[in-house]
């Protein structure tokens, strides 16, 4: 008796391992073709490159007052 439970037992267990086995190896088959069928039909946009303007002062500037009216207004609302 103890054979059989024993065998049973190792049915069931690679039973089991080999369907969990089974569907991981769908998934990661399933997955890359989804990410094929994207990246052909939707690419990524090109980056685009900034180039410095010739106002680039002007924009640290105006960064700073941004910050400064923001840091101002947090302030007013304690």
């Amino acid at each position: 008796m103890q054979e059989t439970l024993l065998q049973q037992g190792l049915d069931i267990t690679l039973f089991g391992m080999g369907i969990v086995f089974t569907f991981l190896l769908l998934l990661v088959i399933g997955t890359g073709i989804m990410s094929r069928i994207i990246s052909r039909y939707f690419p990524e946009a090109e980056p685009v490159s900034h180039t410095p303007s010739p106002t680039a002062g002007n924009d640290k500037v105006h960064l700073h007052a941004v910050i400064k009216a923001a840091i101002e207004q947090h302030r007013k609302r304690r």
